[in-house]
């Protein structure tokens, strides 16, 4: 059971990976926006809907990676000091009756939403340079499936610490400057 979370987790962690690099393009094109316009007084026709699509293919596909790195916000005020085997249940419940039906609801609908846009191929309306927008739209399911498949590594993960009483370990990439600071400062938080 390990190694399935683990997998579902590197499947999650390299496409989130993959889609970080629309970032990269998002600052490209708005910096070059930026410059025509008010350099050359020459604004171009596409960077909204670039800018549009990268920050869009980012959210859609990002959030299976978010979900492996237990990233999403959760309202813990009291989750934190229950014991681990009851997180691990007041979890499991939530997942089988909330998170499930709504990512099933998602795939379902976003699903024929994107097939419409790519069978009519569909381009914004937004500027004149008709950039097509039905990729982004087919993301929608695509996205949707990886949440889905990382919240059954979530479900796993709930059963594991059922089981063996502590939460199994997590892939670890990247780590919050606020916990940097503490752990520098043995806890105490920053000077």
């Amino acid at each position: 059971m390990h190694r399935l979370i683990l997998a579902i987790d590197q499947l999650s962690k390299t496409v989130g990976h993959a889609f970080a690099w629309c970032i990269v393009v998002l600052a490209l094109g708005t910096g070059y926006e930026v410059f025509v316009r008010y350099v050359f007084n020459d604004p171009t026709s596409w960077a909204f809907d670039v800018s549009y699509l990268m920050y869009g293919a980012v959210f859609y596909m990002a959030g299976a990676y978010t979900l492996s790195r237990g990233g999403h916000v959760r309202a813990d005020m009291f989750y934190r000091k229950w014991p681990e085997r009851t997180q691990a249940a007041v979890e499991l419940v939530l997942y089988v009756l909330f998170f499930f039906p709504g990512i099933l609801a998602l795939i379902v609908a976003g699903g024929e939403y994107g097939y419409d846009a790519m069978r009519i191929r569909e381009v914004s309306v937004n500027s004149p340079a008709g950039v097509p927008i039905w990729p982004l739209k087919m993301m929608i399911p695509f996205g949707a499936a990886l949440i889905a498949l990382q919240g059954l590594a979530e479900v796993l993960r709930c059963i594991v610490c059922l089981r063996e009483g502590r939460w199994p370990k997590r892939l670890h990439d990247v780590e919050e400057l606020e916990t940097q600071l503490l752990q520098q400062h043995g806890g105490k938080g920053a000077p």
